[in-house]
Parts: structure tokens; C-alpha cells; sequence
């Protein structure tokens, strides 16, 4: 991959007094996120209508899918807490079955007879033969009350989207959609390196956890893919849509009408389109940074708030649904595509390497779904991110063939990039660039440099400690926002590069936006919330 470009740094209640700074406002603590779902190959899901709620204020008629009372799915990964499936969310239930399995999915139709009937489509996968449901434009439906099962083999591993095909315009828009992942089989999976559990030191030696992080992968290989290079540390789902809230209106204002109509009986406006709420994985920002399963976001359980240590291969599984292209950056690096659809993106001169493209911005188009790696190691930045060259740390960086700290897992710097090692932002004083330090630090009596800024620029433990040097950039109000002995990382903004979809109801902050979140090694990261 290419060099860090970290352009937008802050950090959650830990801001980085930066020239590179994004936004200066102070968040809550910290919650993870993963890619939550229910494991098949069997499922029992309907359709129906309830509220969904928007952080102006405003709770929004839609329809979801769900699971069907009655059925109880398993939960993966199994480690998140409070893991629950009601019989509507927005986005759908994310699906996650393996190659080869014969998926099975029952869809009941209990949305208001006047939205007439609804189906499902899946995209890549070849439907066997219906046995019940009604014949419609594209795929089989359910009628109102009605039940239509749906059967295919799941051939392609990798991330993909499935939506309702019935009306698109409409129901889509109203929230009838999701994701499936398709998690590779054992036949020909490589082996990928154990994921990194080692509980770390600080500066001084000392363990700071007494234990690992657990595993959320959900592949028990660790591959996405049938290749070497498809291996990750972590993983995260994101499906972008937008919503017009003028069509849920008139949805919900004929909801209650009487209909036999099996296309409705509703006369829903879906042009002009001028959508209000733009939501990542069913929420808008900062709802989307709550951990999942809130119980304040009955409707909505996903979150997104993607965490990693530097080094991790980090999958993402991103989802374009609805109407719109999004534009989605992804700070601190760029991002290289595996796959399209669970479409490998393979070398013509050799069918054995990866040959996606490495991305800037990862636009989603609607309905099609991609898979990628990112990772965050600080290279380019700089400055020693760990801060050895001020606090006299003797830790060593012993540069592998890449250019990288890699040969102890378990050291503080690992994955560090050794060609800025020793070298801290505060070896010269204040504002003097030219004499040593790469970067000036911003006057730490600014309000906005002051309460809002952790006082570090360094990750890990004691990062607070080596900031309050000559420099003088501990706050003025003495807040420490993380313990100093404990956890110091940085925060960079994820977000839309469409200017309007970092909007809630054209106010700014919201939309398509939220944090990743980057610690050093010891400490420990739980998705489990």
C-alpha cells in the first residue's frame, strides 16, 4: 500500500492538537463495532413496518426485514453481548452463511396491505425452483400475510447485498434491505497468521493486561478468500443508504388504507428525490458510534466504529444501497479492494495474486458490494507516534524488509515505521521546526487546542507523560480525557466526501460520518461492547 496520508487526525475524548486536525468537538467514550449478523444456512425473516429514529430528533416510518417471531437464530460473533434480532431493522439482518451450504430463507409478508406485495433479490446467486409465493416482475413475492421461500447455494465467498424486488423505488427506499456474507469453506483456505493476542508492556516493563483480546473474526481461518492475500486481523460491515423523508410521510399517511391489490394501493411520489437522512448501517452520526445492540435504537442495532492497532489488516465490507453513489473516505490510508460482488479482482499474468485497485475514496454503488484491506502504521508521518526520541524509552525498531518494527509482537512499537523512530515532535522547543522538531505543536492555551486535546501526540502508555515536556501542551484545564498510565490512542474521521451526506436534516455534524479509532498494542480492544 501506499504511504499514510493522515490528513484529518483527532482522537475520541483525546483530540490531536494537529496541523492536520478535523473537528474539535469531544465525544463520548469509545465503543467498538464488527460484523454482527445471524449464522444460517437457515433462516425465517419477514417484512414489516415500525419507526426508526434520526438524531434531530425525528422517529421515521419505514419498513425492514427481520426475524420471524418464532424463529431463534445463533448470533455471531458469539462474543458480543446483548445480541438480539427483532422482527424489523433497518438494515436487514446480515446474513452470514459458508460456500456451499444450501441457504434457505422463508420471507413472511406483514407489511400494511396497502404496500401490497414484497420479495427479496440476491444478486450472484442462482434461485432453485419456488414451492410457494406469487410470480412477480423480477423474483417470486409474498402476498400480504403471505410466505415465499427462497433456495440457492451459496458458491461465491465474499461480501454481497440483498434488497427487496418488488417496487424498488419504493420499498428499498422505505429500508428493505441487507447484506450476506459468504465465509470461505476449508477446501484450498491458506492459513493465516494467528491473531496477535499478546498482552503488552509500557515503557517501564510493566504488563498492562493480563490477558488477550478475544478473536471476532468470522472466518475461522482468518482468510475472506480462497488466496494468502485475502488474511485480516479484524473486520467491519458498512452499508451506506440515504433516506427522503417526504416519501415516508405519504407511506405512512396510506399505511392504514384497505387494499387486494398485489401491487399496492398506495400513490407514493418517489420523484423528486431529495433525501435528508444519509446513515451508515442504519444510523446517522454520532447515533452510529453507540454500541450495538443499544437498546435506544431498538430498530437499528448495527453500529459503526471501526477499531484497530497499527499493523491490523483490517476487512472492510462496505454495501451500496439505495438510490445514490457515496463517495466514502476512509482516513489514515488508502484502501485496497479484493473483491467486487465476491468477484476476486485476480492478476491476468498470474491468477494466484490480487490485483484490485487501491482506492482513495471507496464509492459505493447501489446494490453492488465490495470487500478490502486497510491498515494504519503511521508511515509518513513524520514524527515517532510512540514518542521514544523525548521520553528516553529505549525501545529499539528493527526495520524488516518493508521498512517495519515486526520482529516482537509484543513489543510497544511493533508495526512501528522505523524510519521516523527518535524522532519526537517535542526534541525542539516550541514552534521551532527548523531545529530538530518536524512539526510545530498548536499553542495548548486555544480552547481549541485546550480542553478538547488529550495533551499527546503519541500513542500507548504514559503518551500523556511525554507530551507535558518544555512544550507545555498538557490542557490548561489539566484534563486528562484517558488514563496516561493505561491508553492513548489516535482518531480519524471516516466520512462522505459529498459535502451533504455529512449532514442530518442539512445540519452539521452528522450523516455518513464516524470515527476509527487507533491504539497501540497493549491495549486491549473488546467488540463485544
Amino acid at each position: 500500500m501506499s504511504a499514510t496520508t493522515k490528513k484529518k487526525a483527532t482522537s475520541m475524548n483525546r483530540l490531536l492538537p494537529l496541523a492536520i486536525i478535523a473537528a474539535t468537538w469531544l465525544f463520548a467514550a469509545t465503543t467498538q463495532a464488527a460484523a454482527p449478523g445471524i449464522q444460517g444456512p437457515t433462516f425465517a425473516l419477514t417484512a414489516q413496518a415500525n419507526y426508526i429514529s434520526q438524531p434531530d430528533g425525528n422517529m421515521v416510518y419505514s419498513w425492514g426485514y427481520g426475524c420471524a417471531s418464532g424463529f431463534s437464530p445463533t448470533f455471531l460473533p458469539t462474543a458480543i453481548a446483548s445480541a438480539a434480532c427483532p422482527t424489523m431493522q433497518i438494515p436487514g439482518p446480515t446474513l452470514i452463511v459458508t460456500e456451499g451450504q444450501t441457504v434457505t430463507i422463508a420471507l413472511t409478508n406483514n407489511l400494511p396491505a396497502a404496500a401490497g406485495n414484497t420479495s427479496m433479490l440476491f444478486p450472484g446467486f442462482i434461485l432453485q425452483p419456488f414451492t410457494d409465493g406469487t410470480a412477480g416482475v423480477l423474483t417470486q413475492e409474498a402476498a400480504t400475510g403471505g410466505t415465499v421461500t427462497y433456495r440457492f447455494t451459496a458458491t461465491n465467498p465474499g461480501t454481497h447485498a440483498y434488497y427487496s424486488g418488488t417496487q424498488g423505488d419504493l420499498q428499498v427506499e422505505m429500508g428493505l434491505y441487507g447484506a450476506i456474507i459468504v465465509l470461505p469453506n476449508s477446501t484450498n483456505t491458506p492459513t493465516c497468521p494467528t491473531h496477535n493476542t499478546a498482552a503488552g508492556v509500557n515503557s517501564a516493563g510493566t504488563a498492562l493486561v493480563a490477558g488477550g483480546e478475544n478473536d471476532f473474526r468470522l472466518s475461522t481461518t482468518g482468510a475472506a478468500y480462497h488466496v494468502a492475500q485475502s488474511c485480516y486481523d479484524r473486520e467491519y460491515l458498512f452499508q451506506f443508504s440515504e433516506m427522503d423523508p417526504a416519501i415516508h410521510r405519504q407511506a405512512e399517511e396510506q399505511a392504514g388504507q384497505p387494499c387486494a391489490n398485489p401491487a399496492g394501493c398506495m400513490v407514493v411520489a418517489t420523484e423528486p428525490y431529495h433525501p435528508a437522512y444519509f446513515m451508515i448501517n442504519g444510523r446517522s452520526m454520532p447515533d452510529d458510534m453507540d454500541p450495538n445492540y443499544a437498546p435506544h435504537y431498538p430498530h437499528q442495532p448495527y453500529n459503526g466504529n471501526p477499531h484497530m492497532h497499527p499493523g491490523d489488516l483490517t476487512l472492510l465490507r462496505i454495501v451500496g444501497t439505495g438510490r445514490w453513489q457515496h463517495p466514502f473516505h476512509e482516513h489514515g490510508n488508502h484502501v485496497r479492494v479484493l473483491a467486487r460482488d465476491g468477484n476476486l479482482m485476480l492478476s491476468q499474468s498470474d491468477p494466484t495474486k490480487l490485483a484490485g485497485p487501491l482506492l482513495f475514496t471507496t464509492t459505493t454503488t447501489p446494490g453492488l458490494a465490495m470487500d478490502g484491506i486497510f491498515y494504519w502504521t503511521g508511515k509518513g508521518l513524520g514524527w515517532d507516534a510512540y514518542g521514544h526520541g523525548y521520553s528516553g524509552d529505549a525501545s529499539t525498531c528493527n526495520a524488516d524488509t518493508d521498512g517495519y518494527n515486526t520482529g516482537n509482537p509484543t513489543a510497544l512499537n511493533y508495526y512501528e515505521w522505523c524510519a521516523d523512530h527518535d524522532r519526537a515532535l517535542q526534541k525542539a522547543p516550541f514552534g521551532q521546526v527548523a531545529s530538530g522538531g518536524p512539526m510545530a505543536l498548536p499553542d495548548a492555551n486555544i480552547m481549541a487546542n485546550g480542553a478538547w486535546y488529550g495533551g499527546s501526540p503519541y500513542l500507548g502508555p504514559n503518551a500523556t507523560v511525554r507530551a507535558s515536556g518544555p512544550t507545555g501542551t498538557t490542557p490548561p484545564s489539566g484534563t486528562i480525557a484517558n488514563p496516561p498510565g493505561s491508553e492513548a490512542g489516535f482518531a480519524f474521521m471516516w466520512h462522505s466526501h459529498n459535502e451533504r451526506e455529512i449532514t442530518t436534516n442539512n445540519i452539521f455534524p452528522g450523516g455518513m460520518l464516524m470515527m476509527m479509532l487507533v491504539d497501540s498494542r497493549e491495549f486491549v480492544i473488546d467488540e463485544s461492547n
